[in-house]
């Protein structure tokens, strides 16, 4: 982590490989501060996992980071999407959280969320369920388990690149490589903020008190 006491702002940005917690931590975060969880999955996958076309993407971002500012003035963006998105909600953000937590940690809990949304159906954005059957397939597309560690080297590398080359110089950086990390930026965050806020959210679920 960056600084014994990282500054966590209002437009924060949380990226990282699936199963590292990016949309509890937006969940968690949102009700904290007030803002809006903004999640880019649910602005890019259409009825039937059809993608959203890039600049209808782009489009869809600008216009939810601008309704998050004039209604709680703040949002918390998860999900990567750095070339879809043109890198949008990365130059408006003052605050990025790289989750980067040891790949057996974030590989078992992907795995386990996998599996239980298949199996109870659950929906995810707008009607679309994950299907047993992509857990069996290697087709990285579609199975996210191996999605996810396929791309893990490429995401490391480029988020350190953009650590170092200056690339998010104009936001506050906060890397995260350990669950006791992530819990205790949330008990930082948590004493420093407001009381009573209420957050608004694209659909998401009431948030727990500490990532899964």
């Amino acid at each position: 982590m960056i600084g014994m006491q990282p500054k966590v702002g209002r437009r924060i940005v949380i990226l990282g490989s699936s199963g590292n917690g990016k949309s509890t931590l937006a969940r968690a975060l949102a009700a904290q501060l007030g803002i809006t969880h903004v999640e880019l999955d649910q602005l890019f996958h259409q009825p039937g996992w059809e993608p959203t076309p890039t600049d209808e993407f782009r489009q869809k971002i600008a216009a939810a980071l601008d309704e998050a500012d004039a209604q709680t003035d703040g949002w918390v963006v998860c999900g990567n999407y750095t070339s879809g998105s043109g890198g949008l909600h990365h130059e408006r953000a003052d605050t990025i959280i790289w989750l980067n937590l040891a790949a057996h940690v974030f590989m078992r809990r992907l795995a386990v969320r996998t599996v239980r949304r298949a199996l109870t159906r659950e929906e995810l954005w707008n009607g679309n369920r994950e299907p047993l059957t992509n857990f069996y397939s290697l087709d990285p597309q579609k199975n996210v388990i191996l999605y996810a560690w396929t791309t893990r080297q490429r995401l490391q590398k480029q988020y350190e690149e953009n650590m170092s080359d200056g690339t998010w110089a104009h936001a506050s950086v906060v890397h995260l490589t350990s669950p006791r990390q992530v819990n205790d930026l949330l008990a930082s965050t948590s004493t420093s903020s407001a009381s009573g806020s209420t957050p608004t959210s694209s659909g998401s679920t009431p948030p727990p008190t500490r990532p899964a």
